[in-house]
Parts: structure tokens; sequence; C-alpha cells
């Protein structure tokens, strides 16, 4: 196994994503990939151009000193552009290193405008090995890949080679949500989160997690669950 393949910490890399392309892109998605991806890509994030792993302020990538939030896989991007639609004095960093989604999300920030995001297309841990700690006030992980088999649930990214970098990069008091659409992974979340040590769960009743946030937008992977019949789950957590 290369150093690629490892987290900072030695430890070995277990991908919580599925496939990396689906079907081909249509010639505008191809447009978008081509023409804005390099100007909205943040620097110093992959192993190629920063193999020493040194630390970057995100800050750096908006020329200001303005909060800064992170979304773990935008998916389709709805999530993201609707983030910074609202926020538009919050720098947003999304990872998705399914490649069908980065070109979603291009096509909808030119359709809607916003310039207060940058778009890592690959592995959210590449962003977290580099971020400096406590420089994220709030994090997002919407719908995430569910890893149904018991096996597989060691992959999931609510375990600790995940959750303890990104507690490393949160804020004291910032916030990270979580939905998804499988109870299984709701438990395993709730499980993990709490032996990590480092967060509070911020449910008040018994039907929290029913109730999305005030500010969310469905996505496209929680109309399909709706379709399907099954019941998303938000959960909220803060970062002690």
């Amino acid at each position: 196994m290369t150093k690629r393949e490892k987290h900072v910490s030695g430890a070995p890399r277990r991908n919580f994503y599925g496939r990396i392309k689906g079907k081909s892109l249509h010639k505008s998605q191809q447009r978008y990939m081509a023409e804005d991806l390099d100007d909205l890509k943040p620097s110093g994030v992959t192993w190629a151009d920063n193999p020493d792993r040194t630390a970057i302020d995100p800050r750096d990538w908006f020329g200001d000193d303005r909060e800064i939030w992170l979304e773990v896989g935008f998916g389709g991007g709805e999530h993201m552009v609707h983030q910074a639609g609202l926020n538009p004095d919050v720098g947003i960093i999304g990872c998705e290193p399914y490649i069908n989604g980065v070109a979603m999300l291009l096509g909808k920030i030119r359709e809607s405008g916003v310039d207060n995001v940058v778009v890592h297309p690959g592995d959210a841990r590449d962003m977290m090995d580099v971020l400096p700690e406590a420089s994220i006030s709030r994090a997002f992980l919407l719908y995430p890949d569910p890893w149904p088999k018991a096996r597989h649930h060691r992959r999931r990214f609510v375990t600790p080679e995940h959750l303890e970098p990104l507690a490393r990069c949160l804020k004291p008091g910032a916030i990270f949500r979580v939905a998804t659409d499988i109870e299984d992974y709701v438990r395993q979340t709730l499980e993990e989160v709490h032996k990590n040590g480092n967060f509070e769960w911020l449910a008040e009743e018994a039907d929290d997690w029913r109730r999305p946030w005030s500010d969310w937008i469905s996505t496209r992977y929680e109309q399909k669950a709706l379709r399907e019949g099954r019941t998303p789950h938000y959960v909220t957590f803060r970062r002690l």
C-alpha cells in the first residue's frame, strides 16, 4: 500500500463512496468541466500539488476572513448551490469524487451565479488532510453512500477513520448535519459520533430526526428515497 492510499495517520484508507463515473457527460457538461472547473478548484489539496500535505488556510481561497463550510459528497450540487445562495458571505467547500455530480454542480453554479464556492472533484479526506485545525464552522453529510451490507459498514463515512479528521477541522460550536434515508445508517451515526466524544447530539424531542432543517432543500437523492417509500432522517450535532 502506497502513502497515497493511507490517511496521514498511517491508517489504510477504505473508500466511503462508490463509483466515480457514470454515463457519458452531455456536451454541455463537458464544456462546464473544460471551461469552469479549473477556476473553482482549490489549490494545494491533491497529493500531486501538495505531497507533503502542508496545511492551507481555506480563507485564502475566498480572499477574506469569512466563515467556511464543508459539504462532504455534494451529489448533484442542489444543496450546495442552495446554501451558497442563502449565505453569500460564507465560503462553501464542496468535495465529490463522482465526476457526473461535479458536472451537474458546475451547471447549477452557472445557472445560479453563486460565486462563494470552491469545488474539489475528489476525496473529502484529501481536503481534511490539509485543512487547519478548527477552521470549519459547519459540515454537511447528506445522503452518503449507504453501504447496506453489514460487511461493508466499515466503509461508511461515520467511522473513526473519517470522524476523527472531521472533528479536528471543526471549530468548537460548529454544526455537523447528517441526512439519510437509511435507518441503520442513523444507528451507526449516533453510535460512532457518541464514541468519538467530540460532539453532542442536538435532538430535543423524539420527533426531531423527522423534521428537515428550516433552510433545507430536498435533493434528488431524497426525492428518490421518498418515491421508493423510505423515510428521510435529519440529525444534527455540535462540536464540543
